[in-house]
């Protein structure tokens, strides 16, 4: 299927999506967002698909956020059920999803990255929520990812200064995995997503599903008691994957996942 505002590539269980606006720094209007959308509809629902690279195109920016010139041109602003880019109110993905930032990620962009899983970053890449600088406020999700990743005292102060933080920065205060040259950042996320791609997917899922649920949970001991209630951990242990592993381990020999 053709796509005007993004690119997509399926190597094998990876799935590989671009924003590609990048004549306004992969800015998401409308309509990228609900092409995003269908194209992350379409990644969930896919049982082959087991991991979900983002990026954008170009060398400037990862996203700028939200397209500020198509909202002062008239044009209304509208936002899927499943958030911008299809991903930040996107609440029951479990699979992982990974953000390789090649740029600016400013506004909503930088609520993008946050929506993913693990943040790979090229030592050019800055990330701000500089909303207040023009009457609005990053209620798409960084508001409340933020904080979680690096606590509420510096949260609150890149919040309310909008101030730019380097990819350096972000990965001291904890809210980037890593720091590559520019050059190395697909194959940097490429390699993550092998090394993903090398186990259990089904144990992968699990795994992100206790794990951002049970952080909703009172206490440890709630979130320990009710992890075996979440969907994918049921799913888990249905599985065929379940008998694989122990199976290939006893056998000396590298598990062949199914991913049921």
């Amino acid at each position: 299927m053709a796509h005007e505002f993004a690119t997509v590539v399926r190597d094998d269980h990876v799935l590989t999506v671009t924003i590609n606006r990048p004549e306004r720094m992969n800015a998401l209007h409308p309509p990228a967002n609900a092409e995003l959308a269908e194209i992350f509809d379409g990644f969930a629902a896919d049982p082959d698909l087991w991991v979900a690279i983002i990026t954008g195109a170009g060398e400037r920016a990862f996203s700028a956020g939200n397209d500020l010139r198509w909202q002062a041109e008239g044009n209304a602003i509208t936002v899927p059920a499943t958030g911008f880019a299809g991903l930040t109110s996107r609440w029951d993905c479990d699979k992982p999803v990974i953000a390789a930032v090649n740029g600016v990620a400013m506004g909503g962009g930088f609520e993008v990255a946050l929506a993913a899983d693990i943040i790979l970053a090229a030592d050019t890449a800055t990330f701000a929520l500089p909303e207040p600088k023009v009457g609005l406020a990053a209620l798409a999700g960084g508001l409340h990812r933020l904080p979680r990743a690096i606590g509420v005292s510096r949260a609150m102060a890149m919040i309310l200064t909008a101030r730019t933080v380097s990819a350096a920065e972000g990965k001291a205060l904890g809210f980037v995995h890593d720091v590559v040259p520019a050059a190395d950042l697909m194959a940097a996320a490429q390699a993550l997503a092998a090394q993903m791609c090398a186990l259990s997917p089904l144990s992968l899922r699990a795994s992100k599903q206790a794990l951002l649920a049970g952080l909703s949970e009172a206490s440890v001991q709630a979130a320990y008691e009710n992890q075996g209630k979440y969907p994918a951990v049921g799913a888990l242990f249905r599985s065929e994957d379940l008998r694989e592993g122990p199976l290939a381990f006893a056998q000396k020999r590298k598990p062949e996942w199914k991913g049921r």
